[in-house]
């Protein structure tokens, strides 16, 4: 499965509306010319009117008139996270993408009780890969937003994985829990978590999906190790989803993902009133296109 399929199925969605918070920024407007070159949605682009368009002006003078683009001057990078926060509250907007605003920025106006996009839920990073040798996208929950969840976050950050799996096609997700063994241990808080998400799962507290752990990395993602290990599982050497215990473990996850197995991601921050996109200035363009075409996809379902 190619990440670069989730660019021509967010096409399919042609009413689709990005708000850009803070978007004078050329890396910014980098994705966004990409995303419209592919014919990906509209955009509203919030910020300093007059960089902005010499920032698209730069990139060519169609993007500067292009009837898919709409440029709402803000004074200050925190009114254009409030504006583009509160297109999205109003239904203006199906997207929340972050321009070239701090991150703490943009979540405080998403966090805004009056404005925001709250829904009660926990908020969490769904990462989408690519992975060279795999037939099946490896999706990676929770590498950035949640530094030590406990089980009911675990919980929670597993249905919006479920859900952004679900928007892409992967219609009942195996969801492996991971830890450094594959039996429950009392010393290894993450294997009892494991085992408690599993019963979970199997009373109907964690649906629409397979959840089943602890499982090391190996046997998660190889039938090969799974087989080898004598593990019998419906998610073993098959998990669509990895949930890592902590952040730290996302964070190593994702970037050995992306810097030794050189594998192409799309994320999004799920679990709010809609997808949010955060983009760094570390992602490559194509990273950011396929961000945005997830969070597109996501938006629709």
């Amino acid at each position: 499965m190619k990440l670069e399929s989730l660019v021509t199925k967010a096409t399919q969605y042609e009413d689709m509306t990005v708000a850009v918070a803070a978007a004078e920024d050329e890396e910014v407007i980098e994705a966004v010319t990409m995303a419209l070159d592919n014919n990906l949605g509209q955009f509203i682009l919030y910020g300093d009117r007059e960089k902005i368009l010499q920032l698209l002006s730069w990139k060519n003078e169609k993007y500067a008139k292009n009837n898919k683009i709409q440029i709402v001057h803000a004074n200050s990078k925190v009114q254009a996270a409030e504006l583009a926060v509160k297109a999205v509250h109003l239904n203006e907007a199906n997207v929340l993408m972050k321009g070239n605003v701090p991150t703490a920025t943009i979540l405080k106006a998403v966090l805004n009780k009056e404005f925001g996009l709250r829904t009660g839920k926990v908020l969490s990073h769904v990462a989408v890969f690519e992975v060279a040798g795999y037939e099946r996208y490896i999706i990676v929950t929770d590498a950035a937003m949640n530094i030590a969840p406990d089980l009911e976050q675990k919980a929670q950050i597993i249905a919006n994985a479920v859900s952004v799996a679900k928007a892409i096609g992967v219609e009942k997700p195996k969801v492996a829990p991971l830890a450094a063994v594959e039996v429950v241990n009392p010393a290894m808080p993450a294997t009892l978590d494991a085992a408690a998400l599993s019963a979970m799962n199997k009373r109907g507290q964690i649906a629409d999906c397979i959840v089943d752990g602890p499982l090391a990395l190996d046997n998660a993602v190889s039938m090969f190790a799974a087989e080898h290990k004598g593990i019998e599982s419906e998610v073993a050497g098959r998990a669509d989803i990895l949930l890592v215990p902590n952040i730290e473990t996302g964070n190593v996850l994702y970037k050995s993902l992306v810097y030794f197995a050189h594998a192409k991601v799309g994320a999004v921050i799920a679990g709010a009133k809609a997808p949010i996109v955060l983009t760094s200035r570390a992602d490559s363009a194509e990273s950011k296109l396929y961000s945005l075409a997830l969070a597109v996809c996501t938006a629709s379902k």
